[in-house]
């Protein structure tokens, strides 16, 4: 299992919000690249990036700090936030982005989904962000007409290879994740599935790999110290 340590990005800053709010933002760097270093000096491979201003606007304001990343550290960058349009999928694949996440659009637009796939194939992943059993889009602030596993199998059929899903009521709140969740994606579903939301301590990270996910995001742990992101590396191999 991967760990996908994570930059959520407001503002040219690395950020962490609770359950998706903006009003609950806590600023934890004012230099993301430093912050990526450190988790390539930990011995992470892969990097999950947020754009939260790309996820309200559509637009990439954050797109030359992603591309430093790519640049500057040998991590495989995914990055989400907004993704709404080839023209952006192209821009982050042009920028070195080793993996575009798709949340609302591949919601709402399936036939710019299909495109993207038939293009990219596996450097397309989708983002499935869970409030109340249903699939959350534009920023987490509206639930879409999904449920978490008609919306997951969907995915599937149409050929995406990556999953990566959130348990909102989970997201930044330290209080452990969702595991029954990712234990029944895991057996309904013949995809590489990241687990994100909640991820707190050790316990989880242990949790999670015996399900052989293909990997876990930690976000605000890492922040807060409750994970060593070295030992949690160590632990999900």
């Amino acid at each position: 299992m991967y760990i996908f340590p994570a930059i959520d990005l407001y503002d040219g800053k690395a950020v962490r919000l609770l359950r998706g709010e903006y009003d609950k933002m806590t600023v934890y760097s004012d230099n993301p690249i430093e912050i990526a270093r450190d988790f390539e000096a930990s011995g992470a491979s892969h990097i999950h990036i947020v754009d939260l201003e790309g996820a309200k606007s559509g637009e990439t304001p954050n797109i030359d700090i992603v591309a430093q990343v790519a640049r500057e550290t040998g991590l495989f960058a995914e990055v989400g936030g907004g993704i709404r349009s080839m023209e952006v999928v192209d821009r982050y694949i042009s920028a070195g982005v080793g993996r575009v996440i798709l949340g609302t659009a591949a919601v709402n637009d399936e036939a710019f989904l299909r495109a993207a796939v038939e293009k990219y194939g596996e450097r397309i992943a989708v983002g499935a962000d869970i409030k109340d059993g249903f699939v959350a889009i534009k920023g987490w602030t509206e639930k879409s007409r999904y449920s978490c596993f008609d919306f997951c199998k969907k995915m599937q059929q149409i050929g995406v290879k990556t999953l990566i899903c959130t348990d909102i009521s989970k997201d930044g709140a330290m209080q452990g994740t969702n595991r029954e969740l990712y234990r029944e994606l895991s057996k309904e579903l013949d995809m590489q599935i990241i687990a994100s939301g909640g991820v707190s301590d050790m316990g989880d990270i242990k949790a999670l790999r015996q399900m052989n996910l293909y990997g876990a995001i930690v976000g605000k742990a890492y922040y807060t110290k409750a994970i060593s992101l070295k030992e949690a590396i160590e632990v999900a191999e």
